[in-house]
């Protein structure tokens, strides 16, 4: 029986980022994984090999659309989908193979295994063979991430009906792909299919896309999305999906109820949303409370009601999100440890890595509205800025919102390029109070994207220089 002062289940980026911490600050400290591969969903089969399509994507719909416009001629490009899968396997096992490499450096102990907690202060691991070990420790964490939603009377087969899982290995581009839902993942792999040549249609309960997000951006977003090629019924439900070896027949009705249609589909691919995985680990034998949507409950320390039991990422509540993820595992080690974790759950950044990009920090226009916080908006479009003109990448803007009294930047949301990366500019003015004052008045390199970000603060108090 091996002893520990912490073991953690699962190792995605909050589950091995945890250990790290953890084992930093002198805790003897291991991990479970039941896959062949550390990095959880988001290493395996989720952020990096998406973001690896994506990329290979957008050069190819570059090479076969764009280069033109730059004076660049290379004729007709070939895809070849099997190499370009392949890179994204490479992409895959540079990532996780990094995971196991800084779990030995920091002398984590890493048991292969299905985790199973047998109460305070006691996991049993159970091997492919059956085997079982069981490891004692002072602290348990919960980090076992999330798993696939599908819809009632829907069989995913990850051949016909995929998840997120199946559509980054489809052994062929489709004809026509459908989307079950407009939210981030959807739309980010229903991009890469269209890059390559399908048709795609985004069949979205609610009457817009990206719940959640700001909702001026979201429709900015999917006119951009239109412009590209893709389809969008809103306010559309699909009441049944029927596979065979050719395709797929729906039908889909407005959600309010009415007429049914028939789409036929060569591949459907089912993104209505992730649930916390937590079946197996035996919380409900020990006593661990969940919250009414199947989350482990927590407290402001990550502590469930059964002492030296903790939970972190998407099996607890807020954003599923890798980075918050993360955060929360930091924060719990340093706790642990005695010292004093934090997470500002007001400053987590959102992206949506399709081109253009869509990427959010802080509250929204909805959100403030709600509150009955007054506020002013300060926006810019890229078609300003002097960088975005010259790449011919003019779609979208900067919005900054700031509280109309004391200048203080509550929220910004970008669709346009890089905006992953601008929005971080705002995160960080954000995490230490800054006004829109503050980033109107730092100076921004010429030509970058960057000042479109400085012009939108400008643009809070109508003083913006270049519209």
């Amino acid at each position: 029986m091996s002893t520990y002062d912490l073991v953690i289940i699962g190792t995605g980026p909050g589950g091995y980022v945890c250990a790290i911490r953890a084992a930093q600050l002198g805790l003897k400290t291991a991990v479970v994984e039941k896959r062949e591969a550390h990095g959880g969903t988001c290493l395996n089969v989720g952020c990096i090999p998406s973001k690896a399509l994506l990329h290979a994507s957008h050069l190819y719909e570059e090479a076969a659309h764009h280069f033109g416009a730059f004076g660049i001629e290379v004729g007709t490009p070939k895809i070849d989908l099997q190499k370009m899968l392949a890179f994204k396997d490479e992409a895959i096992a540079g990532n996780t193979k990094g995971v196991e490499f800084l779990l030995k450096k920091n002398k984590i102990d890493a048991h292969r295994g299905t985790g199973r907690i047998l109460a305070a202060g006691k996991v049993e691991v159970t091997a492919d063979d059956g085997t079982k070990t069981t490891l004692e420790t002072k602290s348990i964490v919960v980090a076992t991430g999330s798993e696939v939603v599908s819809l009632p009377g829907i069989t995913i087969d990850e051949k016909r009906i995929v998840s997120s899982t199946g559509a980054l290995d489809l052994e062929q581009v489709p004809g026509h792909l459908v989307l079950i839902g407009g939210g981030v993942i959807g739309l980010e792999l229903g991009s890469v299919w269209r890059r390559l040549g399908a048709k795609v249609t985004v069949i979205e309960y609610l009457d817009r896309i990206l719940a959640g997000i700001d909702a001026d951006t979201a429709k900015q977003f999917q006119r951009i999305l239109a412009k590209q090629g893709m389809t969008f019924k809103l306010s559309s439900k699909v009441t049944a999906a029927t596979a065979t070896d050719a395709g797929v027949t729906l039908q889909v009705e407005p959600a309010k109820g009415g007429e049914a249609e028939t789409i036929e589909a060569d591949v459907v691919l089912v993104a209505v949303g992730r649930r916390p995985y937590t079946d197996g680990l035996g919380l409900e034998e020990v006593g661990v409370a969940k919250d009414e949507k199947g989350r482990v409950a927590i407290d402001a320390h990550y502590a469930t009601n059964v002492p030296g039991i903790y939970a972190i990422g998407d099996v607890t509540t807020g954003p599923m999100l890798a980075h918050k993820a993360e955060d929360e595992g930091v924060a719990l080690a340093e706790m642990l440890a005695g010292k004093g974790g934090h997470v500002n759950y007001g400053v987590i950044p959102n992206v949506v890595y399709t081109y253009p990009e869509v990427a959010a920090v802080g509250a929204t226009e909805e959100d403030l509205k709600a509150q009955g916080i007054a506020y002013n908006v300060g926006k810019f479009p890229f078609t300003a800025n002097g960088r975005a003109k010259a790449n011919l990448m003019t779609d979208g803007f900067v919005k900054i919102l700031a509280d109309a009294k004391t200048d203080r930047v509550l929220g910004a949301h970008i669709v346009g390029p890089e905006a992953g990366n601008l929005i971080h500019e705002i995160a960080v003015a954000m995490e230490f109070g800054a006004s829109s004052e503050d980033v109107a008045r730092t100076c921004h390199a010429h030509p970058t994207l960057a000042e479109a970000v400085k012009e939108a603060a400008l643009a809070v108090e109508k003083r913006a220089l270049h519209m």
